[in-house]
């Protein structure tokens, strides 16, 4: 199992983080050994004293496909969900301003959530125009909806899978909203999609 990342496809959270717009999608990868095992703590690694929560939609592949043209990449997909990229912010800046990798900034362990349930796209309405939040100790932290991405969930596919072979299970994580915060100890989060909540996290 694959995660995919799409870093700035959101306009704000590009302007808040003062970088440039891309002209086309910014991939990385995440082993599965970086998602926080279901009703686990996230704990603050040694490494680190600046990790910020980053929202997002996730789609969840349910058919293998490469090269998918867009008018098709909506059969890949049943389910979508909400996670946390969480990004050690500080060392992310270090390696970025050395022109190296991204990986040991955001693919530490438990550096990813994911729902506990995935809901069916069918009961989600309009999947371009889809509220997502995240609430940092009951208040409102970061508050987004897909119809700002630059790049729809359906462009996504098509564009990932023209480098990726996508496999049942891959998860697309599909960008954060503006909003994004340091976390410390005793913080707790807590992620709605469509109205539901979808996970709650306590910090350590």
């Amino acid at each position: 199992m694959k995660i995919i990342c799409i870093g700035r496809n959101y306009v704000d959270h590009i302007a808040e983080l003062n970088n440039q717009r891309p002209e086309e999608p910014v991939v990385f990868m995440k082993p599965d050994t970086s998602i926080l095992l279901d009703k686990n703590p996230f704990f603050i690694p040694e490494f680190s004293d600046d990790i910020h929560h980053e929202v997002e939609v996730v789609v969840k592949i349910n058919r293998l496909g490469k090269h998918i043209q867009k008018k098709f990449a909506h059969k890949y997909y049943e389910e979508i969900g909400l996670g946390i990229d969480f990004t050690a912010r500080d060392l992310q800046k270090k390696l970025k301003d050395q022109g190296l990798p991204w990986e040991k900034a955001k693919s530490f362990d438990g550096a990813t959530v994911v729902s506990r349930n995935f809901l069916k796209k069918e009961d989600l309405g309009d999947l371009d125009n889809l509220p997502f939040q995240l609430y940092k100790n009951d208040q409102l932290q970061q508050d987004g909806n897909t119809h700002l991405m630059l790049w729809k969930i359906d462009e996504l596919i098509a564009y990932v899978s023209q480098y990726f072979t996508l496999k049942i299970g891959d998860l697309i994580f599909t960008g954060t909203p503006a909003g994004v915060s340091r976390v410390v100890a005793d913080d707790e989060l807590r992620g709605v999609l469509a109205g539901e909540e979808q996970f709650q996290i306590r910090i350590k």
